[in-house]
């Protein structure tokens, strides 16, 4: 799972299996460590939720996900969601979950194996 913070927008990108395990889970999250201190970040999925929305507390940053949307995003080919969320004072924060396309244009050093296929890859 990667997170993407610039300003006032926050996006997650999951690859295939993370996706799965957030399918049957709920629930997924990273850790990553600062010496003695952690931050955590986490997708989790909540049923009196209509939009996708987001908290912050505990170092920990939690995109929740409406389990109507998990559902559907789980077991269809839809790439992702988006939300801009109210945070007071005429404030919006952007929100974006999406699956993880392989890149096409230049070499990773990361492992891609199990990310999704990038459908712009393909030929027309």
């Amino acid at each position: 799972m990667k997170i993407r913070i610039k300003g006032d927008s926050l996006r997650m990108r999951l690859s295939r299996s993370e996706v799965d395990k957030f399918g049957k889970d709920g629930y997924i999250e990273e850790i990553t460590h600062f010496g003695k201190n952690t931050f955590r970040y986490a997708l989790e999925s909540r049923k009196e939720l209509d939009q996708l929305a987001a908290a912050f507390a505990d170092n920990r940053i939690t995109l929740l996900v409406p389990d109507a949307i998990r559902e559907e995003w789980v077991h269809t080919d839809v790439v992702g969601y988006n939300n801009n969320m109210d945070i007071g004072e005429g404030k919006k924060l952007y929100l974006l979950l999406e699956k993880d396309f392989k890149c096409i244009d230049a070499e990773v050093l990361e492992d891609q194996s199990d990310n999704y296929e990038n459908p712009l890859a393909s030929c027309q």
